[in-house]
């Protein structure tokens, strides 16, 4: 594997209308299934620091076997982008579906992320065109629609609200963060630096919310347990965020955010498959307006 930090990027929409994206939204769909899968083996934070020190586990050995080159001048920046992204975004979620917070309802909340984003993108000296407006209004209505069905508020505590927003909110600065300060980097390296900085924030909070202890008590190390773990290690720790750095480093952040709209109907999708979710024609209706709403958002005037 070799260093792409400082490689000419392709043009912008080329790469949307590439496998890229499309196998980045399968993966990052994924997530909310293993949630479901690996919650009832370990609570969310012990599941998260096992996540986090098996990603270093492989990749540590090999960046020094590599040889790959470390960011001077910017290992701050991609920690701190880091601990947004990974711990921030995932401490939110899991500990906000484990409260009780349903799968549908938490997708509609961090689905906001691209309006957020683009609100923000002048900061960072984007611009945001009226047909992009246009497109994550369309997204989130998308959105609305494939979540309207599962949506279920019975037992729904505060606790679980405000970690959701505090995922949605971490993702949203992280990705903005990471797009201004360091958006070159090499992918292993990098990587990296981001789950040790999660690692380290995490640890702590797993033995005070937890009692974690050092025989990992609390994990139930069945088969759906390891099959769930070894998922968000390779699947979603590894290959969601390799690709979601590369599309980072490659386009405007508003463009990146906005494939986060088909998150919900592609995990809904996934659901029905898996689970034998109801998926209906509204969902369906739904899908088709976010992958619109994505389109406008991505595609650029000619």
């Amino acid at each position: 594997m070799t260093d792409t930090s400082k490689a000419v990027p392709v043009a912008r929409q080329a790469s949307f209308l590439s496998p890229l994206p499309l196998f980045f939204v399968l993966l990052w769909s994924s997530g909310f299934i293993v949630a479901k899968f690996g919650l009832p083996y370990a609570p969310p934070l012990t599941f998260l620091l096992l996540r986090f020190l098996g990603v270093l586990l492989i990749l540590v050995p090999a960046v020094l076997l590599l040889k790959a080159p470390w960011p001077h001048g910017k290992i701050g920046h991609i920690a701190i982008a880091g601990l947004l992204v990974q711990a921030g975004y995932l401490i939110g979620v899991w500990c906000a579906i484990k409260q009780g917070m349903p799968a549908g309802l938490s997708a509609l909340i961090v689905g906001m992320q691209p309006i957020l984003t683009a609100f923000a993108a002048p900061l960072i000296g984007e611009k945001v065109r009226p047909r992009q407006w246009l497109g994550l209004l369309f997204g989130i209505g998308g959105v609305g629609l494939v979540v309207a069905a599962k949506i279920q508020l019975v037992g729904l505590t505060l606790e679980a609200i405000l970690l959701c927003l505090l995922a949605l909110v971490s993702i949203t600065v992280g990705t903005l963060y990471q797009k201004h300060h360091c958006p070159q980097f090499d992918l292993r390296v990098g990587t990296v630096i981001q789950f040790a900085a999660s690692a380290v924030l995490i640890l702590p909070l797993a033995i005070i919310f937890e009692d974690l202890g050092p025989d990992f008590a609390a994990v139930h190390w069945e088969p759906g347990f390891i099959g769930a773990l070894l998922w968000s290690v390779l699947g979603l720790s590894i290959g969601a965020i390799f690709l979601l750095f590369a599309l980072i480093r490659r386009n405007d952040a508003t463009q990146v955010t906005s494939l986060m709209y088909l998150t919900p109907p592609t995990t809904a999708i996934m659901a029905w498959l898996m689970f034998g979710e109801a998926f209906n024609a509204l969902g369906m209706a739904g899908m088709v307006l976010a992958v619109t709403g994505v389109i406008f958002v991505v595609k650029q005037p000619k």
